[in-house]
């Protein structure tokens, strides 16, 4: 009976509870839902938050590491590419020849990178090496020119225009003392061209100290190997010109039958891949006058570029004794782009006629003012005439599908050469 009583009493006391106690235990109850609902929302918000920090901290663990190398290896080891102080353009020295500056795309060579001439005898290698030489020392450089083949020729470099007095000389006894003064030489940065005359001539000492006729399995390759792994970054530094002449030889094996590559240079292949550029100089004919041989034509196919599109050739005279002939080339240049009109063996510049091509030669070279005018009215036509061809080019790859010939990977520069 008590337990009933005691029963009812708390049936009573919970049937008669406060409307607002019982809302506010409802309230609690919603309000707690609410929060973890608030709560996830906070979380979703914190996480970008957090991105936001994680990147910061991206950003600041990068540029700890970058401080840390610069410590480590000195200023300028590491840097922003867009952000260097570094000229966009790259600084050239002229090769003495317009045609060959303008198929270069950049105006000549590049410095601070090596430079591959290269072709068979008396095409004009040597003389090519000694124009640039001489256009250097018009910018007041200075120049060295390391004779291993003990061939060159101090009245031509001095025709050709090269100051002889300020000129440096090497004719070293092996291929290892040779490089090595050229590594010394470019390390004291003070050095714009080092013409390198030839690649082939640069015997090495182990060579040189054996019997006649034995065999010494690639120890020139491993020699040009080393030296060009050395030169390399001492090269972007001082921003020095290292040219080497380079002779070809007969390729025996020819696996890609008729049409494949009959020639090959000297030295191993590492040449090739530190080479920003490479140039194939060519005899094509002879300039005569009269029954007398005086010159002759020459054709460059450059062969690599890294700094504009390969495969462009320049055509120029070569006169033999005196070297590129630059009238002869203006004159050429200037009727194929009708500054100048041929009728017969009559031309006619400037309203003015001359009898023969030699006459307007020696008109070019006496009246310097002509000769000026005419070659920047080619470097105008020319640049116009490069920026027309590049937008033909764009606009034509925009409209059709370009044919592509599949060239094998194992093809050599020699081969697609000789496929051009």
């Amino acid at each position: 009976m008590a337990r009933l009583l005691r029963n009812s009493s708390y049936l009573k006391r919970s049937l008669f509870v406060p409307q607002g106690i019982r809302r506010g235990l409802f309230l609690t109850s919603w309000d707690a839902c609410n929060f973890s609902t608030k709560g996830r929302r906070r979380s979703k918000s914190d996480g970008s938050d957090s991105n936001d920090e994680s990147l910061s901290k991206r950003e600041l663990a990068l540029q700890q590491a970058i401080d840390q190398i610069t410590t480590s290896f000195g200023k300028g080891s590491i840097m922003w590419l867009g952000r260097s102080v570094a000229s966009k353009q790259v600084p050239v020295v002229s090769t003495g020849s317009l045609a060959l500056d303008i198929a270069l795309g950049i105006g000549g060579l590049p410095k601070g990178r090596v430079i591959e001439i290269y072709g068979p005898e008396a095409s004009g290698k040597t003389t090519l090496a000694l124009h640039v030489i001489a256009e250097a020392q018009k910018q007041g450089g200075y120049c060295v020119f390391v004779d291993a083949e003990h061939a060159l020729d101090p009245a031509l470099a001095q025709t050709i225009g090269v100051n002889t007095d300020n000129l440096l000389l090497s004719q070293p006894d092996c291929g290892e003392q040779a490089l090595s003064l050229v590594d010394t030489l470019i390390r004291s940065g003070s050095v714009d061209v080092v013409v390198v005359d030839s690649v082939a001539a640069l015997v090495p000492k182990g060579e040189l100290d054996g019997e006649m006729g034995d065999a010494h399995m690639a120890m020139q390759a491993r020699l040009m190997s080393q030296a060009l792994r050395k030169l390399s970054h001492s090269l972007s530094l001082s921003q020095t010109i290292l040219i080497f002449i380079n002779q070809v030889r007969s390729k025996l094996s020819t696996f890609g039958g008729f049409g494949g590559p009959t020639e090959v240079t000297c030295g191993g292949n590492a040449l090739k891949f530190y080479a920003s550029v490479r140039l194939n100089i060519k005899r094509t004919g002879l300039v005569k006058k009269g029954e007398e041989t005086t010159g002759s034509q020459v054709v460059v196919k450059i062969v690599k570029n890294k700094h504009a599109p390969p495969f462009r050739t320049a055509q120029f005279e070569l006169e033999f004794g005196k070297g590129i002939c630059r009238e002869g080339e203006l004159i050429d240049l200037g009727c194929k782009h009708k500054f100048i009109t041929k009728s017969g063996s009559f031309f006619n510049m400037n309203g003015r006629n001359f009898h023969g091509k030699e006459a307007l030669k020696k008109h070019l070279a006496e009246d310097t003012s002509a000769r000026e005018e005419l070659i920047m009215k080619l470097r105008e036509k020319l640049v116009e005439s490069e920026e027309g061809k590049a937008r033909e080019s764009d606009t034509e790859a925009m409209l059709e599908v370009p044919v592509e010939e599949v060239v094998s990977s194992d093809t050599t520069d020699e081969e697609l050469v000789s496929a051009v």
